[in-house]
C-alpha cells in the first residue's frame, strides 16, 4: 500500500497555500485564512508565525476594522525584502524588473531590440547587466529567490531551450541556461512562452481573475496564444501547446514565418494589418505604434485603415470561432498587438463569430482586452519564477541565502 503524506509535507502544502493567498490576494486577516483553508485557528497562526520568521510575510494590526472585540490580525507579504527577476524578450523590445512578493513592481528596465540574427551571448549579457544594476539598488537584506522569462517563440519546458522563434530568429537556442550562466546568482531561470505566460497573468492578476476557462491571445510581430482550461495552463507533452498563432484559417493565404500558409498569424498579425493598410514594415512602419496609427486612423475615418480593420477583423474572428468551438471558455483576451486591433474591429469580430461559432458555446462568452496591457508577459515571467516559492517557501528561501 502506498504510504499517505507526512506531517512535513501536509505542512509544506499548508504553507505554500496560504503563502499563495497572501501573494495573489494581497493583505489578508487570520480570519479570513481560517475560513478559506479550513484550517482552525491555532494552525494558521502557527503556519504565519513561520512564514514570518522566514521574512516572507509579516503580520500587523488592521487599521481599521470597524468592529467590536480584538481585532484579528492581517498578513502582508514581505515585498521589498522577497523578490524574483522578470525578464521579457520579445520581437523588438527588451524588458527587466524586480518583482516583489505580491507581484509589485519594484524596478524595472525597458529597451528596444533591433528586429533581426538572435544573438544569445549579447542578448543575455544586456539583460543580465540590467539585472545586476537592479540587485545593486535593492535594500541590503533583500532576497532574491527566482528569475522567470517569457520569450517569444517554442520553449521546452525542460530546459528553457527555444526551439523555435521565427519572429526572434532564434532555433535552438539555450536561453535559459545561458541567461542564469551569465546572472551568476545560484538560481536557475525558468523559461516560457510570452503568450502562455501572459494568460497565467491575466488569470492570477488581470481581466481572468476567477475564470476557470478563457483563451488569451496576444500579438507582436507575431500572433500567439495561451489557454487556460480548469483553472490549468494547456501547455502540452513539452511545453508548446497554444500556438493559436499557426493554426491554419486560409490555406491559400499569406506566407507565415513558420513556413507554413494562412496562418492566423499570416492573417491578422503585423505585416498583415500594415500592408493592408498600405503602410508597408519595410519603410519604417513597425511595431505596436504602428498598430495603434491604423487604428487611430481608422477612428478618424480613413478608409483605408477601416477597410484593413475589416479584413483583419474577419480573419480574426473566424480564429476565435474556432476556438470557441474547440475550447468553449469563458471569455477570450485580446492582448499585446491584438488589444489594439480587436478594439478598432470588435464588430466584425463578432460578426464572423456570429456565423462561425456554435451558438451554446459563444453564448455565455466574453470577450475581453488585457488588464495588464504591456506588462502582461513581464508579470507573467515574475509568476513563473514564484512558482517555485509558493511549492516550497521555506526550502526556497534557505536555498537563496535568506
Amino acid at each position: 500500500m502506498r504510504a499517505g503524506p507526512s506531517q512535513e509535507d501536509i505542512r509544506r502544502h499548508n504553507l505554500g497555500t496560504l503563502l499563495r493567498h497572501v501573494h495573489l490576494g494581497g493583505p489578508i486577516s487570520r480570519a479570513e485564512l481560517t475560513s478559506r483553508m479550513g484550517l482552525n485557528r491555532s494552525t494558521i497562526m502557527a503556519l504565519t508565525s513561520d512564514l514570518t520568521a522566514a521574512g516572507l510575510v509579516r503580520e500587523e494590526l488592521p487599521r481599521e476594522t470597524g468592529r467590536a472585540g480584538r481585532p484579528s490580525l492581517v498578513v502582508r507579504p514581505e515585498s521589498a525584502r522577497v523578490y524574483v527577476f522578470a525578464f521579457d524578450v520579445g520581437p523588438d523590445r527588451l524588458a527587466v524588473a524586480r518583482v516583489g512578493l505580491g507581484g509589485v513592481i519594484l524596478d524595472r528596465r525597458e529597451s528596444v531590440r533591433r528586429r533581426g540574427p538572435f544573438d544569445l551571448t549579447e542578448l543575455t549579457g544586456e539583460l543580465a547587466a540590467a539585472a545586476r544594476q537592479m540587485r545593486r539598488k535593492a535594500r541590503h537584506d533583500a532576497v532574491c529567490v527566482g528569475a522567470g522569462a517569457a520569450v517569444s517563440g517554442g520553449v521546452r519546458r525542460s530546459d528553457g531551450v527555444i526551439r523555435f522563434g521565427p519572429n526572434l530568429h532564434a532555433d535552438e537556442a539555450p536561453f535559459g541556461e545561458a541567461l542564469g550562466r551569465r546572472l551568476a546568482f545560484g538560481l536557475p531561470v525558468s523559461v516560457g512562452n510570452d503568450a502562455n505566460l501572459a494568460a497565467l497573468a491575466e488569470h492570477s492578476r488581470g481581466v481572468g481573475v476567477g475564470v476557470r476557462d478563457l483563451v488569451y491571445l496576444h500579438g507582436d510581430v507575431g500572433v500567439g496564444g495561451g489557454i487556460i482550461a480548469g483553472g490549468h495552463l494547456l501547455g502540452g507533452h513539452d511545453g508548446y501547446g497554444g500556438e493559436i498563432g499557426h493554426m491554419v484559417i486560409n490555406p491559400g493565404g499569406g506566407q507565415c514565418a513558420c513556413g507554413s500558409r494562412g496562418c492566423l498569424e499570416a492573417e491578422v498579425g503585423e505585416r498583415a494589418l500594415l500592408e493592408a493598410a498600405g503602410r508597408s514594415p519595410e519603410e519604417g512602419h513597425q511595431g505596436r505604434d504602428a498598430v495603434r496609427n491604423v487604428v487611430d486612423a481608422a477612428d478618424r475615418g480613413d478608409i483605408v485603415a477601416q477597410e484593413a480593420l475589416r479584413q483583419v477583423g474577419d480573419w480574426l474572428g473566424l480564429g476565435v470561432a474556432n476556438l470557441v468551438n474547440l475550447f468553449n471558455p469563458e471569455m477570450v483576451i485580446f492582448g499585446g498587438m491584438l488589444r489594439e486591433v480587436y478594439l478598432g474591429s470588435a464588430a466584425q469580430v463578432r460578426s464572423r463569430m456570429a456565423v462561425s461559432a456554435l451558438a451554446p458555446q459563444r453564448e455565455k462568452l466574453r470577450l475581453r482586452t488585457s488588464a495588464l496591457a504591456d506588462d502582461a508577459t513581464l508579470v507573467g515571467a515574475a509568476e513563473l519564477a514564484f512558482a517555485h516559492v509558493l511549492a516550497d517557501p521555506l526550502e526556497v528561501l534557505a536555498r537563496a541565502g535568506g
